[in-house]
């Protein structure tokens, strides 16, 4: 028996508000599935992620505060969360003054998505999402399978 991950990127209406739909899935033995865990707990653990999902596409954004912020790579993980929130703060502030609803509802997610990493620079999200994907990339018993569909190209019958 086997545990399976499966995702999911786009939307799979045709025209949707995407160009592809693709769907990945990683099968693990159930047997190998606690080791498997441990893998990934002590890479999240090194990186201050212990209880956090690793969602690559919000990891390996620019977070834009974090240029702003001096010497942001020496400050430690409490003072860069603390910097990097009070611009926020400012930003999203700021687009409820502006009179962009739809602005600050965007901001205001992709902040809420990427709130976890925000104490990671991008040279340690990046390298994060790589020991990930090295460690998982010795897993020889696991199956990793996915479909990409170009919407564009995609004829329904």
């Amino acid at each position: 028996m086997f545990l399976c991950y499966i995702d999911e990127s786009g939307t799979p209406e045709s025209p949707g508000n995407t160009s592809h739909f693709i769907l990945a899935g990683l099968a693990i033995p159930i047997d190998k599935w606690k080791s498997c865990d441990m893998d990934i707990s002590v890479i999240k653990k090194k990186y201050s992620l212990p209880e956090v999902e690793i969602h690559t596409g919000w990891m390996l954004r620019e977070y834009p505060e974090q240029t702003k912020i001096i010497n942001f790579e020496q400050l430690n993980k409490e003072q860069r969360i603390y910097e990097v929130e009070k611009l926020r703060n400012i930003k999203l502030l700021n687009l409820q003054r502006s009179g962009k609803p739809a602005q600050y509802k965007q901001t205001k997610k992709n902040y809420s998505k990427t709130k976890p990493y925000i104490h990671l620079n991008y040279v340690e999200r990046k390298q994060c999402i790589l020991d990930i994907s090295k460690r998982v990339s010795r897993w020889h018993f696991a199956r990793l399978f996915a479909e990409c569909v170009d919407k564009i190209h995609f004829r329904s019958s």
